[in-house]
């Protein structure tokens, strides 16, 4: 594919992973590959990556050629039907071009490796007394019912509550494909606006929560010197069942070096409760290492989409106007209560493409 109808670098990065396809099938159909199961899998995601830019190549391959051939009979046509003719030929082919460019820039876009894994979703009440653990509860089950429409489960790691209603901490693990990359945009300090139950003056109140998604680390990405980990065991607080508030079943682990803590108290089991803090423990490191890496990069990016960025206002949900509003890309919806249904689909679909835009920028500078 050589041809100035096409962006150089589109052109190069297309040529590559058509290379590389290539080479990738070669490889497959090599008996011996037979041998080495982790390969073979690790080369058959790589194929259904490549696939669908090595099918794109092709049919731009065959836009260009097109083109070409329009272009050639428009410059050598005499015949004023046959120039017509031509002339919207070479129109449809230039805007089916620019249509299949613009694919295939968003095709070659660097995907983040972490995209595809599970979620840790924590939420935590923050300025704004009980009415700020209300909306946190109002969080937590937009969040569980978002995943409900994905088809994700969800597992509670913990939860610390208020009064009824209220939520002081929560922290989930959402299971699904591609779950962390749809919500890390969920990161950071969410805002309410409305009048409280308690509220006789019909006054607006603002308070806050604060949301967290980190990916769900596995073993071999943090590797974790148990002499580091100090454990604490506790007596559950707040309810319920039979036994869970009157042993000393919750368990706390501080990773000393660090200072990151993680507990969990939802568990009956002891075991079962250090277990699920550990995964909260080894996901939370994950992130403030990822974090680390993006930090100078961050600092760089107009947008504060997907760097887990959770220092300020992200969103508001204002209940008088039913308006629900994400400050980093000036997105506006006028349907709260579908939003805190759970019906996120437009909000994350806004950020991911916002998210998308910066990561094509990175890539083409």
């Amino acid at each position: 594919m050589t041809t100035s109808a096409l962006d150089p670098r589109i052109e190069k990065r297309l040529r590559d992973a058509v290379e590389r396809f290539q080479e990738v099938d070669v490889a497959l159909a090599d008996p011996a590959l037979a041998q080495d199961i982790d390969r073979m899998r690790t080369l058959g995601r790589e194929r259904s990556e490549l696939e669908p830019v090595a099918h794109l190549a092709s049919e731009l391959d065959e836009t260009v050629r097109e083109l070409e051939g329009a272009q050639e009979l428009l410059r050598d046509g005499s015949d004023p039907d046959l120039r017509a003719m031509a002339e919207e030929e070479v129109r449809t082919l230039e805007v089916r071009l620019e249509e299949l460019s613009e694919k295939a820039r968003r095709l070659l876009v660097p995907k983040d490796p972490l995209d595809d894994r599970d979620a840790v979703v924590e939420i935590r009440a923050g300025t704004g007394g009980d009415e700020a653990g209300l909306f946190a509860g109002d969080l937590l089950r937009m969040y569980r019912r978002y995943a409900e429409r994905q088809g994700w489960t969800v597992e509670l790691l913990d939860l610390s509550e208020g009064i009824p209603g209220a939520v002081r901490e929560a922290v989930l693990l959402v299971k699904g494909t591609g779950a962390y990359g749809m919500l890390r945009s969920e990161s950071g300090v969410h805002r309410v606006q409305r009048v409280p139950e308690t509220e006789s003056q019909g006054r607006i109140h603002t308070s806050a929560a604060t949301v967290a998604v980190l990916p769900e680390a596995e073993e071999v990405d943090v590797q974790i010197d148990p002499s580091d980990l100090r454990v604490d065991v506790f007596r559950s607080s707040g309810p319920g069942g039979q036994s869970v508030n009157t042993t000393d079943s919750a368990v706390r682990i501080t990773h000393v070096p660090t200072g990151i803590v993680a507990s969990c108290q939802d568990e009956k089991s002891q075991h079962k409760n250090r277990a699920k803090a550990m995964k909260v423990l080894r996901s939370r490191l994950l992130d403030r290492k990822v974090s680390e890496q993006e930090a100078a990069r961050a600092r760089e990016r107009k947008l504060q989409v997907g760097t887990g960025d959770r220092s300020g206002k992200v969103r508001t949900y204002n209940f008088p106007q039913s308006r629900v509003t994400d400050h980093r890309i000036g997105f506006t919806l006028h349907r709260l209560e579908e939003v805190l249904d759970g019906d996120l689909e437009e909000l994350v679909s806004a950020l991911r493409l916002a998210q998308q835009e910066e990561r094509m920028q990175e890539a083409e500078a």
